[in-house]
């Protein structure tokens, strides 16, 4: 690695080799993808154009999603990499792109733990107002370092801690909602149809395919995380087979989570009123669990705040990984490459995390309220992460073409990564609030303010970029190593020493 001293062993310079298994990287992505929050938020967004048509919306974007998953856990197979999607787009396309690539997941990977810490303020402080109205609706700050804090602790003390109760996290919120869909799905009764899987409950004014499709571009949008899972891959067992079963796993699981959870309210509230339906009020799920099954809701509420917590670290773990492994090759500053001498993990950028998140949820907080500062860091992680996603579908095409043909799948490598691109973009102008199709609506400030941002942030990489190509290019070449293979495994000796 450039910059490393020679004299140094390779366990005292990289992240935790053999750290976790399967069960934590797959829920490493699992909990990047907040599949409790979706549930209750997310995907409800759909139902304004898919209506109780919702289950078929959420059965297309989880196909379409696949498509991506499938090239993400291809790369992830062939380059097991900390710098994860950046490592991809360097191998597959240029070093260049994938310097960009990672410039911009970075950015966005850590705006989401703030993302994550203003929805837990809120939600934690209007629940609590309206069980005790003396409990002001606008002390949310304190929920919101509270979690921060949590976070900050987990990263600190390393993969082993952090992705355990990441873990932990994923199976209660999932468990939760698992529970009462099946309820939900038995109080249906006779009420069960599968006609909620065609297009006859579309929401007035979006009639047939063309609302179902406009749900699915919403319900998209839920399983953005899948790939959370390739960053952890140097301080994975066996990388190459756990990072593909762990992304196609995550998004599958989850999907068809979605797909059953979202069944469940729409034949239980009603296909044809489900237009209705939304993140709020008495026609969300914390409504109909406050209304139908007593202080079940309780464990709705927790559920929702649990996923914030588990998504905020699962995040955590993305940006700081990435940043490791652009600081490493001297990219971004090198102080972001410290690791804590016991625990491996990146101290300095756990630390750099902790400040950008607990500045942009105070920050924007209170320049403009909890709820606004949340849509408007939401538009700016989705624009990029979709652009992120689109610019895999191509390296996944390039790095399998330049591979030549005993390395290549026609339908794996070329068709499920055009496919992938197909379903995102609409998406990408979904977020971005440009409105190519009938059902996008502008955005308005302060919330279009985000692509000026997600602009001037990119700009100032293409910057930095030129910068370094005149001066230092062989670090933007380092951009396309996969360390892991160039890294001897610590022997059992050095590892039980790092774990004193």
């Amino acid at each position: 690695m450039s910059g490393e001293s020679s004299a140094q062993p390779p366990a005292a310079v990289g992240l935790r080799r053999d750290a976790v298994g399967l069960r934590e990287v797959l829920f490493q992505s699992v909990t990047a993808m907040a599949p409790a929050a979706a549930v209750a938020a997310s995907i409800p967004s759909g139902a304004a154009f898919a209506g109780g048509s919702l289950p078929l919306s959420v059965l297309v974007a989880l196909v379409a999603c696949l498509f991506t998953a499938s090239c993400v856990a291809e790369l992830a197979r062939e380059l097991p990499a900390a710098g994860s999607v950046a490592t991809y787009a360097a191998q597959g396309l240029r070093p260049a792109v994938g310097f960009l690539v990672g410039w911009g997941y970075v950015f966005v990977e850590a705006l989401v733990p703030p993302l994550l810490l203003l929805q837990l303020g809120f939600t934690t402080a209007g629940t609590l107002h309206q069980e005790w109205s003396s409990y002001p609706a606008d002390l949310w700050w304190p929920w919101s370092l509270a979690g921060a804090a949590v976070i900050t602790v987990t990263g600190y003390l390393g993969v082993r801690a952090s992705a355990r109760f990441g873990t932990v996290l994923g199976v209660f919120e999932v468990l939760v909602f698992v529970v009462f869909a099946a309820w939900l799905i038995g109080k249906a009764g006779a009420d069960n149809t599968l006609s909620v899987f065609g297009t006859s409950h579309t929401a007035d004014g979006y009639g047939g395919v063309g609302g179902v499709f406009a749900g699915s571009v919403y319900t998209v949008l839920a399983f953005a995380g899948f790939e959370a899972a390739a960053p952890l891959a140097e301080e994975t067992r066996d990388p190459r087979r756990t990072m593909h079963r762990a992304v196609l796993g995550a998004a599958l699981a989850i999907g068809v989570f979605y797909v059953v959870t979202t069944y469940a309210m729409t034949v239980y509230f009603g296909p044809d009123r489900f237009g209705e339906f939304g993140a709020s009020g008495a026609a969300s799920w914390e409504g109909v669990a406050r209304a139908s099954f007593g202080l079940f809701w309780v464990l709705v509420f927790l559920a929702v705040v649990n996923s914030t917590i588990a998504n905020a670290n699962a995040c955590a773990n993305v940006s700081t990984r990435t940043a490791f492994a652009l600081a490493r090759i001297r990219v971004l500053p090198r102080v972001l490459a410290t690791l804590h001498p016991r625990h491996r993990s990146p101290v300095a950028g756990v630390a750099v995390q902790a400040v950008v998140a607990v500045g942009a949820v105070l920050g924007l907080g209170f320049a403009y309220d909890p709820v606004t500062a949340f849509l408007l860091l939401a538009t700016v992680i989705v624009t990029v992460v979709i652009g992120v996603y689109i610019v895999v579908n191509l390296a996944c095409a390039g790095y399998f073409l330049r591979r030549g043909r005993p390395a290549l799948k026609p339908v794996r490598h070329l068709l499920f990564p055009l496919l992938g691109i197909a379903a995102f973009v609409p998406a990408l102008l979904t977020a971005a609030g440009l409105p190519v199709f009938d059902f996008v609506t502008p955005l308005t400030a302060p919330v279009s303010y985000a692509g000026p941002v997600v602009g001037g942030w990119m700009a100032a990489g293409a910057v930095v970029l030129l910068v370094l190509v005149r001066r230092h290019p062989e670090r933007i070449s380092e951009t396309a190593r996969v360390h892991l293979d160039e890294t001897e495994p610590a022997t059992p000796a050095q590892n039980g020493a790092v774990q004193r």
